[in-house]
């Protein structure tokens, strides 16, 4: 029997905003710690926010010193408009944190979004340029292969320069849940969980620059190659933890990395669709605690 569970604005409540310096300025940035223990940092995907963590959290902190934090543009992190939003600028923010915490060697727990920012930072470990060392990394359903990769038709729509803000400056809450629905497994209770990521979507008018956001996948197009090839160049620990459902990177992602790297654990869910952490927390406990790094 799970713990209950914190809402949002508990989660919130729990952590602080940091000033760390991203692209010559000063960003405020959410984090959230707990536990004690190696350290482990945990990374969300889009649109939501480290508050997909809460249901793994508490187990995971008995054994572990857990990081956790929104990303810019995120959740309660500081969301400048009319921003040029990358995933590079993401694996810069993770460096600074990492810094900031002084982290030497961490486990990497990533989700969506996160999994291009993580191949970012193989990449610059291959290469000398990752200050903090990564003892096993944990991928869950992400566009590790960008030419698999089925972003929903709103999506798309939102990539659109001219249809893009306009689409961000018309969201509502019932539109933004309604785009979610199938993410989430066929008879997976998933109003409570949409509820929360859009509110962390929607704290200061988040949901007005989702189309800045969303040009995470125009990165994976471009950096597709460097990624990949970090990705499976890597003599880091990788494992991965996969809802089969998945309609954006499930089985047919779930096919390629079995064929490139079948050395790596790999923990196919297969009744979960894209959030392994909302829809089978207790089977991705079990994964990460019994897996590379722990």
């Amino acid at each position: 029997m799970m713990a209950s569970v914190d809402g949002i604005e508990e989660w919130w409540s729990g952590g602080e905003r940091l000033q760390l310096p991203l692209g010559g300025s000063e960003r405020a940035i959410f984090v959230r710690r707990m536990g004690t223990g190696p350290a482990m940092t945990l990374m969300h995907g889009f649109p939501s926010s480290s508050h997909d963590w809460a249901k793994v959290a508490p187990a995971l902190a008995e054994s572990h010193s857990l990081l956790m934090f929104d990303f810019l543009g995120f959740g309660a992190s500081e969301k400048p408009a009319e921003h040029d939003y990358s995933l590079h600028e993401q694996a810069d923010l993770v460096q600074a944190l990492w810094q900031h915490e002084g982290v030497s060697s961490t486990i990497v727990v990533a989700h969506d979004y996160a999994v291009s920012v993580t191949e970012e930072l193989l990449a610059r470990r291959a290469s000398g340029a990752l200050a903090s060392e990564l003892s096993a990394v944990h991928l869950l359903n992400g566009g590790l292969y960008p030419d698999l990769h089925r972003p929903l038709p709103t999506q798309m729509a939102l990539l659109d320069p001219e249809l893009g803000p306009q689409l961000s400056a018309a969201i509502t809450r019932e539109l933004f849940i309604e785009a979610l629905t199938a993410t989430f497994a066929e008879g997976f209770d998933r109003a409570p969980d949409s509820a929360e990521m859009w509110r962390g979507m929607s704290r200061e008018d988040g949901q007005r620059i989702i189309h800045l956001l969303v040009r995470y996948i125009s990165d994976r197009a471009t950096h597709g190659e460097r990624w990949v090839s970090a990705l499976e160049g890597t003599d880091v620990p990788l494992a991965f933890v996969w809802g089969m459902l998945d309609p954006i990177s499930g089985a047919h992602m779930a096919e390629r990395i079995r064929e490139r790297l079948p050395g790596a654990p790999f923990l196919a869910l297969e009744d979960v669709a894209h959030w392994p952490s909302l829809e089978a927390p207790q089977r991705l406990i079990s994964a990460v605690l019994d897996g590379p790094g722990s």
